[in-house]
């Protein structure tokens, strides 16, 4: 790309010139942080949105939350389309409207659901590590069909995720791709700091003083395998990938399939189905979905060929709703699904009692990827006032299939060793020894 194609007054740096190059339909950019990603991604999208002879095409740049796309997009947009003929800007819908019906728009993932049904020629994910992960495969990839529309994935590694998996999987399919045909739909880089010169060495001495190791090397050398910093799971997960746990845990239809729940009030709602064989715990598969009313989940339940034990759910699905007078325990129950309610607890002692049955599990990567994503990245709130981190879970996309796979940790009733450790876990329910 260059600034005399587009008309918008950009003049790309040499590492985002290279970029602009190199793109294909599918590109994953992995940059270190204030590489100039975003600013590279919106003028790419701004050439290809000028360059599309689809009718009335659609673009749509995606931040993690509608407000951080906001913040971060949104002027850059406003900024670089000023000057281009025929350009109107809807301030209320975060929309430009582009000459010959090109309409560009941004939007959120934390409700990935919303964006089911609407087509579009082409997308940039910005931050895609933070995003449910399933939005790309489920959501967006179908949505460029029928229009051979594309897609720029950009961000900072946050562990090994989905934004790590989809940058692996592009290069396989790169190289298996040009080894067939001579070419490839996709592109993928990794660009840290020290490959691209693009801050000076001063401000990243400066930086390593004032940052981890494992956060220097996340966010200025582009390493996945940093540790998440204030994850939960992620140290633990690593050693069970290690220990070749994390391959697969095959349903074994003489056991009882047990499920763990984080039903979602406007939001997600997450189960995960776990068998115990013996001491060992074996997560079986996964599902979260948005948007639906329980009589979905409960068709989910009962599509899959298992035979239950316990339907596991947290302690506020029996209280009442005041549209129905129901609970959910009773609606659920209308649907054919006997529910066991989780006695209220601290959250700390779920999340404990769930990293304490972990050394003992064992997890399906095909049919609980995207919960083993979320496990992998839920991790305690940040406070910048303070400068640490507190004492409570960040809130985001992860939360719900760790809430479900906490929910499982509390209820699970099983063989109890007590010459082990000591059971802290404060419920009427019994839990795995700890």
């Amino acid at each position: 790309m260059t600034q005399k194609k587009i008309s918008t007054g950009y003049a790309p740096r040499p590492e985002q010139a290279a970029l602009h190059a190199a793109m294909k339909r599918f590109n994953v950019l992995v940059c270190h942080r204030r590489f100039g990603k975003t600013v590279l991604a919106i003028n790419e999208m701004v050439d290809r949105v000028l360059r599309c002879d689809n009718d009335n095409p659609r673009f749509a740049y995606i931040g993690p939350y509608y407000r951080q796309a906001k913040q971060v997009a949104w002027d850059y947009l406003k900024h670089f389309t000023a000057e281009l003929p025929g350009v109107k800007v809807h301030e209320t819908e975060l929309r430009i409207d582009f000459a010959g019906g090109r309409r560009l728009q941004l939007f959120g993932a934390d409700n990935p659901d919303a964006l089911r049904g609407m087509y579009f020629d082409g997308v940039v994910f910005d931050e895609f590590a933070i995003m449910p992960q399933r939005i790309w495969p489920e959501v967006i990839r179908p949505a460029l069909t029928d229009r051979g529309g594309w897609a720029i994935f950009i961000g900072t590694p946050k562990g090994r995720n989905g934004f790590h998996a989809l940058y692996e999987n592009a290069l396989t399919v790169i190289a298996a791709e040009t080894a067939a045909k001579g070419e490839s739909e996709w592109f993928a880089t990794l660009r840290p700091v020290s490959l691209t010169g693009v801050i000076p060495m001063a401000e990243l001495s400066s930086a390593r003083r004032e940052m981890s190791p494992e956060e220097y090397d996340q966010e200025f050398e582009c390493s996945f395998h940093a540790a998440l910093p204030g994850a939960y799971y992620a140290r633990l997960l690593d050693v069970a990938a290690s220990e070749g746990r994390l391959n697969r845990a095959p349903w074994q239809p003489d056991l009882a399939v047990h499920t763990g729940w984080d039903l979602g009030i406007g939001d997600s709602t997450a189960i995960w189905f776990v068998q115990q064989a013996g001491s060992e715990l074996h997560w079986i598969d996964f599902y979260e979905a948005d948007g639906y009313g329980l009589d979905h989940y409960a068709k989910v339940i009962r599509e899959r060929p298992y035979v239950y034990g316990e339907h596991l759910v947290p302690h506020d699905a029996g209280a009442r709703e005041l549209g129905t007078g129901r609970t959910r325990v009773e609606t659920l129950a209308r649907l054919g699904l006997r529910t066991r309610l989780v006695p209220r607890h601290n959250v700390e002692d779920g999340i404990n009692a769930l990293r304490t049955l972990i050394p003992r599990s064992w997890f399906d990567a095909r049919n609980c990827g995207a919960g083993l994503e979320a496990l992998r990245s839920y991790r305690r709130e940040w406070d910048d006032r303070r400068r640490s981190f507190g004492d409570r879970p960040l809130h985001d996309w992860a939360s719900h299939a760790a809430d479900a796979a906490r929910t499982a940790a509390m209820g699970l009733r099983g063989p109890r060793d007590r010459t082990s450790l000591p059971m802290s876990a404060e419920t009427d329910y019994d839990v795995f020894a700890r």
